[in-house]
């Protein structure tokens, strides 16, 4: 019996385990259920100002974060390009009174180019505080990006792809996290109360646009920073990426694993993953590109998968290419094909679009012609 999303999240709610960390297809309904945890969680007398994100009892990252940033492109004189920064008191809090906007520089670059400088763009206002006395504070009202040339010339404002700017939107909530996990690692006199009420930390899908080795190292070092919690803070992690899920899985060894999976009727089916060994994700892949084909809801990322799977094979049998498991009859057609599909499924929007039906079948011989030559049969339950 299928659960709802509602039901998963409160299943999650009552896990005493400290981490815990699902594995889901793109589409499945992770960001669905990180606002549905936060529901869950909150104080039901809460009311979520406009102007902040969840301060009392989560902190979460996902895709709406991302919509605390927009775009300025200057369409008029095309040079001001900035990153305008909704007004919210999180990142003022850690731009401004935490003083951590070097670190946020630092992670970001490290991930991306270390030429590439992000330069905040600050107001100051004026408030009173709760002693009533007049205070004033910096406003973080937007992000410049430019290429560090090296010498006097004023750098040109540009504006970052779309991978950059998830990265640097990564960079601000793990330098935040890093901040108050220290904050609360402390128990005695801390220097703010503001998150003495934190219970949890929920990450869906941190940066996917990474390469793998960026990828790994992001991995590994999110998992040190939760390994270097000591507060009651629980963490809930969230992913679609298989080289992620099992970093993190063996970095976090204790942690609670699942796979969460979506049924045919809408339905939630959250399996428990076991602890011993890392997540057989081939057979997972395999799994889903039958119920695509049969039902008939094949993607594009669907491609993405068999290519996975593909590589994967080729290595462990000793093939010089992924294309070498492909039909010889027409293997580069069948090659150039999948790169062309694969390729432009590399965000979100992309992948969630339909190929058109002799693609559908192509998916499906390739898939059958695989399992047949190759002896790769997933294993009936």
């Amino acid at each position: 019996m299928g659960k709802t999303l509602n039901e998963i999240a409160q299943e999650l709610k009552g896990c005493d385990k400290k981490t815990q960390i699902i594995y889901a297809f793109n589409g499945t309904g992770k960001t669905r259920l990180s606002r549905e945890f936060k529901d869950v969680v909150q104080p039901a007398d809460y009311e979520e100002e406009s102007d902040r994100l969840s301060r009392d009892t989560i902190l979460y990252y996902n895709a709406f974060t991302e919509d605390l940033f927009y775009w300025n492109n200057d369409l008029e004189n095309d040079s001001d390009r900035k990153l305008v920064i909704q007004p919210n008191s999180f990142i003022e809090w850690i731009v401004d009174e935490q003083g951590q906007d070097q670190n946020i520089i630092s992670h970001f670059q490290y991930y991306t180019n270390e030429k590439l400088i992000p330069t905040f763009e600050l107001e100051e206002y004026h408030f009173v505080g709760k002693n009533g006395i007049e205070q004033k504070r910096n406003h973080v009202k937007a992000v410049n990006f430019s290429y560090q040339r090296g010498n006097d010339e004023v750098p040109e404002k540009i504006k970052i792809s779309k991978g950059e700017e998830s990265n640097f939107i990564w960079s601000v909530f793990y330098s935040l996290i890093e901040n108050v996990i220290g904050i609360l690692n402390i128990v005695e006199d801390r220097e703010t109360d503001d998150f003495d009420d934190l219970k949890y930390i929920f990450i869906d899908d941190p940066v996917s646009s990474l390469d793998e080795n960026h990828l790994i190292e992001l991995a590994v070092d999110l998992g040190r920073l939760i390994k270097s919690s000591e507060s009651n803070i629980k963490f809930i992690i969230t992913t679609h990426n298989p080289l992620f899920y099992n970093v993190i899985h063996n970095e976090l060894k204790s942690a609670k694993k699942y796979f969460l999976k979506k049924s045919e009727d809408g339905s939630y089916e959250l399996k428990n993953q076991q602890d011993d060994s890392p997540f057989s994700y081939h057979l997972t892949l395999l799994e889903e590109l039958h119920r695509a084909i049969k039902v008939g809801d094949v993607h594009k990322y669907h491609f993405n998968f068999l290519r996975n799977l593909l590589e994967k094979t080729s290595t462990f049998l000793g093939y010089k290419t992924w294309s070498d498991l492909l039909p010889e009859d027409n293997r580069k057609a069948y090659e150039a094909r999948m790169i062309n599909i694969s390729s432009h499924s590399k965000y979100s929007a992309d992948e969630m679009s339909e190929p058109n039906e002799p693609e559908k079948q192509m998916l499906q011989y390739l898939v059958e012609h695989f399992e047949t030559d190759y002896k790769f049969h997933k294993e009936q339950s």
